[in-house]
């Protein structure tokens, strides 16, 4: 590869998608649509539902739920796409997902609004692992979270 191509191989931005395994994919579907204000991907073409387009598909009903995703209604943030898998979750995240819950907020009123969240999500399954607290100058505080099949979050 000559210096000319790998800087224009380097200077393609792309796209990324976040693939979550999990062992139901409906249900993280779902949980991940209501954290992120996000929504479950309409089924191709002109089908109604889901189901139509897999029984059209010719897709079984015991493989219906293994895989679904959620993308941002206005498209500008990354679709996350869930996929079942055989084994469980076994140990904590390498990477995880912080949602930004509290943006421009400080302080008590910062750890206060992601209180509120953090009620909202375990109310649809999530966690709570840990709270944070600010120590300025670098970090704010958040807390530590899980969905609703131990996948770390943090509400930042």
């Amino acid at each position: 590869m000559t210096d000319e191509s790998r800087q224009q191989a380097a200077a393609v931005i792309r796209d990324v998608q976040i693939t979550f395994d999990c062992a139901d994919p409906a249900r993280l579907a779902t949980f991940w649509a209501e954290a992120l204000g996000y929504q479950v991907q309409a089924p191709p073409g002109d089908f109604e539902s889901w189901d139509q387009a897999l029984e059209a598909m010719g897709v079984p009903p015991e493989n219906r739920n293994d895989a679904s995703a959620v993308v941002d209604p206005d498209g500008a943030r990354p679709r996350l796409f869930f996929q079942r898998v055989p084994e469980r979750k076994q140990v904590k995240n390498r990477v995880h997902l912080d949602v930004r819950a509290a943006p421009g907020l400080t302080g008590d009123a910062r750890m206060a609004a992601l209180e509120t969240e953090a009620e909202r999500l375990v109310s649809h399954g999530a966690k709570r692992l840990g709270r944070h607290e600010p120590t300025p100058p670098l970090a704010a505080g958040h807390l530590l979270m899980a969905d609703p099949e131990g996948n770390e979050f943090c509400l930042d």
